[in-house]
């Protein structure tokens, strides 16, 4: 568990900065350019590293603190419906990404909610939760900050088209088969 909660630190910690911090954070990419960049990259890489090992290790000798109903895994489908396009929608600039603001946060709140829904361990709830609370957080401190602009397509009248169908194209590969062979757990019975 103790590389789980590291690895929430580190990740989430790093991308708190901008919530906490932001003219230091403005400041220090400046000076430092693409070196802020990689070194920013690479510690996010080694957060994420310590959250799977952590989850993985904490997943082999689980501590039930709720067992969900065997509907809940229905209502987490559908809670999962709009993560993907909500992801895409981010990066495929349309009415989307114009009426929800920040579709990746959105995305990232609906997807930890399903997942405590779903799933009831401790190292669950650590992940999930922890996930949960930053993404809603961030969310929060999103207008009252000064937003940076991030790599996109060019807006264009098909992006929410791409974004809806290329987003659920990409929830049914994952719910279907991708689920299982990276996660281990099969989301619904085939």
């Amino acid at each position: 568990m103790i590389y789980l909660v590291l690895g929430l630190v580190i990740f989430l910690g790093l991308h708190s900065i901008s919530i906490v911090a932001p003219m230091w954070r403005d400041r220090t990419a400046a000076r430092f350019g693409n070196a802020w960049r990689g070194l920013y990259s690479l510690v996010a890489i080694a957060g994420f590293a310590l959250i799977v090992l952590g989850y993985g290790r904490a997943r082999l000798n689980p501590l039930v603190l709720y067992a969900p109903p065997d509907w809940a895994r229905y209502v987490t489908a559908i809670l999962m419906l709009p993560v993907f396009p909500l992801l895409l929608a981010a990066y495929f600039p349309g009415r989307i990404r114009h009426a929800i603001q920040h579709p990746m946060l959105t995305g990232t709140i609906l997807w930890a909610l399903a997942h405590l829904i779903a799933t009831g361990t401790l190292a669950s709830v650590v992940l999930f939760g922890g996930f949960l609370a930053w993404a809603i957080a961030d969310r929060v401190s999103y207008g009252s900050r000064t937003q940076r602009a991030i790599s996109t397509a060019p807006p264009g009248k098909l992006n929410d088209l791409i974004a809806i169908v290329g987003g659920l194209l990409v929830y049914v590969v994952f719910e279907h088969w991708l689920h299982v062979r990276w996660i281990g757990v099969q989301p619904l019975p085939m």
